[in-house]
């Protein structure tokens, strides 16, 4: 117990320590330049203590227990007898062996998009400016099922070692040409929508399922595998946004009745 406190401490000081600039930037650009006193000062004081411990807390989290989860699953999930079905002690090679690995890929991506508190602020907000137009749940499905493919197309990519570069070219190009031909009030959030993914849930995970399954795979080097997982679950929500916005829109088109002259 005691140290963990010492632990939480040094972690809450860095935290403090983290937040001051923005805090001081904030508070001189109040009085100084807007030249208007702080509203609600004393619940801002109690609102900002309650951000600070939270952060502090959660990066303790991260490190206790969100990292060792995604390395010990990648290793179990990639371990050469639960592969093999306990035939073999040599991990293979095919990349056709993995496929727990695929699908465990695509069910932390899709669950913790679902969990992200950033996208559900972009849901709610999308709903209310849009009149409910842009459903909140539709939106938050529709982004979490790009991280999904995004994250087990990425697991993939470590597994053959293929580069990095093509499937990020690739996958631009795919999103500057729906960009073209999306319906235009769903592009910004769209891309909006690509960003809010790569937040508090879903990156200490991602990150730790791609060190850890760099660290299993044969023939695969952390530094340079094990990373580019995050590139995947921002790029493909926009694929996914537009996509579905492309596909509402045409269904609306094909159910207008049809004008005979």
């Amino acid at each position: 117990m005691t140290h963990f406190l010492l632990e939480f401490g040094t972690v809450l000081i860095a935290t403090v320590r983290d937040i001051l600039p923005i805090l001081i930037l904030i508070v001189c650009f109040q009085l100084f330049v807007l030249r208007q006193p702080i509203p609600h000062l004393r619940r801002l004081i109690v609102g900002g203590v309650y951000v600070v411990l939270g952060l502090a807390l959660f990066l303790v989290g991260l490190d206790k227990a969100l990292f060792p989860i995604g390395k010990i699953m990648a290793a179990q999930l990639s371990h050469p007898e639960f592969l093999s079905g306990g035939t073999s002690s040599t991990a293979p090679t095919d990349w056709t062996a993995y496929g727990w690995v695929y699908l465990f890929a695509a069910m932390i991506g899709f669950s913790t998009t679902i969990a992200e508190p950033s996208l559900l602020a972009v849901a709610l907000k999308a709903k209310e400016v849009s009149g409910g137009v842009i459903s909140q749940w539709g939106l938050r499905i529709t982004v979490a099922l790009g991280v999904a493919v995004g994250i087990s197309l990425g697991a993939f990519r470590i597994v053959t070692g293929t580069p990095l570069y093509v499937y990020i070219m690739i996958g631009y190009v795919i999103v500057v040409l729906q960009t073209f031909v999306a319906p235009k009030k769903i592009i910004a959030l769209a891309y909006d929508s690509g960003g809010v993914t790569t937040s508090t849930v879903t990156v200490p995970l991602v990150a730790a399922l791609g060190l850890g399954l760099s660290e299993a795979v044969p023939g695969r080097n952390p530094a340079l595998d094990g990373f580019g997982l995050i590139a995947f679950a921002s790029l493909f929500p926009i694929i996914t946004v537009m996509g579905y916005a492309q596909f509402t829109h045409w269904a609306a088109k094909r159910k207008q009745p049809v004008k005979t002259g």
